[in-house]
C-alpha cells in the first residue's frame, strides 16, 4: 500500500530502450541511449527483479520497451517470469512488427495478454509517425489473434494535426476485427522531439470526432487488464473504445498501482514526476540475497507521489524510449 492507499502491485518492466521504429512521440532525433549497453538489466537481473517484486507484494507484469520483441531473448524472459510461483499475470507492449513470427512463441512462454500499438490505418500517415511499414503490424495483430492470446488491445496516441484523421478508421477496424482500443493522450514526454503543445489533443476531443460523448456508454464488462483505461461502448458501431486522458482528467492518478523499472535499473514510482531509485548495486553486489532489492523496492511505494506533475509543466529528461511504454 503506497502512502494514498492505493494498492501497488503491478510492475511494467523496459527489457530495452532500443526500437526497429522512431515514433515522434516516443524517440527523439539523433537518440542513441542504448550505446550504453553494459548498462542494461541482463536476463537474471530482470527475473530477480520480478522474484523480488513479487515478495513486495506484486502479482502483475508488463513487459515493455523501446521495442521489447527485439531482445534475441525476451521468450526466454517471458518464460522464466511465468515460471514464478506468484506471478499472476504477464502481458507485453509491442509496435507489433515482430508479432507475425513471434505470437505463437509468446503465447507459449506464458504471456497472456498483448498490447499492440497502431496509430494509423493509413501506410502514409503511419510511415510519417512511425518510419516504419503499416503492413507488417497488421500482420502482427493477425498473427496475435490467431495465437489465442487472452487480451489483444490496440493503442493509439491522439496528435492534432497528425493523425485525428485516423479515428474513426480505428474505431471502426477495431469493431470489425472485436478488438478493444484505446486512445491516449500525448504526454511531454521526450525532450528534442519534433512535437509540442499544438498537437496534444484532449480525449474529449477525440469524442467529439466520432459523434460526441452521449454516443458513448460505459463498458459494463472491459478486457482484463491493469491500466488506467476508462472504457466506453461506442454505439456507432459497437466497438470497445478505452480513453486514457492522462493530462486532462483531474483524477488520473487515483487508481494507480504501478511502478515502472528502466532498462538499465532505475525504478520510477512516477512516469510523470521526477525520481528513480537505482536496483543496480543490489542486483549486482556479491552474493544471491536480494533483500536489498526487496527494500528499494518497498521504497519506491513509499515515495509514490500522489499524483502526476504534468499540469504543472514537468517535461521528463529522457525521453519515452529511455523510460519504458
Amino acid at each position: 500500500m503506497d502512502p494514498f492507499g492505493r494498492q501497488i502491485d503491478y510492475l511494467r518492466i523496459s527489457v530495452t530502450d532500443r526500437c526497429d521504429e522512431r515514433c515522434l512521440y516516443c524517440m527523439p532525433e539523433g537518440y542513441r541511449g542504448w550505446a550504453r549497453r553494459a548498462d542494461h538489466l541482463t536476463a537474471d537481473e530482470l527475473v530477480r527483479v520480478v522474484e523480488a517484486a513479487t515478495e513486495a507484494g506484486f502479482r502483475k507484469f508488463r513487459l515493455t520497451g523501446g521495442e521489447p520483441l527485439i531482445r534475441k531473448d525476451i521468450v526466454d524472459i517471458a518464460r522464466r517470469i511465468w515460471d514464478l510461483t506468484d506471478v499472476q499475470t504477464l502481458g507485453i507492449s509491442t509496435n507489433g512488427t515482430h508479432l507475425a513470427g513471434m505470437a505463437g512463441a509468446l503465447k507459449r512462454a506464458g504471456v497472456r495478454s498483448v498490447n499492440i500499438s497502431l496509430d494509423s490505418l493509413d501506410p502514409l500517415i503511419y510511415r510519417t509517425l512511425t518510419g516504419g511499414s503499416l503492413d507488417g503490424v497488421l500482420d502482427g495483430i493477425d498473427a496475435a489473434l490467431s495465437a489465442g492470446f487472452e487480451v489483444v488491445k490496440l493503442n493509439c496516441v491522439l496528435l492534432r494535426g497528425v493523425n485525428e484523421s485516423q479515428i474513426r478508421p480505428l474505431v471502426d477496424y477495431a469493431a470489425a476485427n472485436r478488438l478493444p482500443v484505446r486512445f491516449i493522450e500525448l504526454m511531454p514526454l521526450g525532450p528534442g522531439g519534433p512535437l509540442g503543445d499544438r498537437h496534444f489533443m484532449p480525449v474529449a476531443d477525440a469524442m467529439d470526432l466520432l459523434g460526441g460523448r452521449e454516443l458513448f456508454r460505459p463498458a459494463t464488462s472491459k478486457p482484463q487488464g491493469h491500466g488506467p483505461a476508462r472504457y466506453y461502448r461506442y454505439q456507432g458501431n459497437g466497438a470497445l473504445v478505452g480513453f486514457i486522458g492522462a493530462v486532462s482528467c483531474e483524477d488520473f492518478c487515483a487508481t494507480c498501482n504501478k511502478l515502472r523499472l528502466t532498462a538499465n535499473g532505475k525504478l520510477r514510482p512516477c512516469l510523470g514526476r521526477q525520481g528513480e531509485i537505482d536496483l543496480m548495486p543490489g542486483l549486482r553486489a556479491a552474493g544471491p540475497d536480494d533483500g536489498e532489492v526487496v527494500s528499494a523496492i518497498r521504497e519506491a511505494i513509499a515515495n509514490k507521489p500522489e499524483n502526476h506533475a504534468f499540469v504543472e509543466g514537468y517535461v521528463s529528461p529522457r525521453p519515452m524510449t529511455a523510460i519504458g511504454g
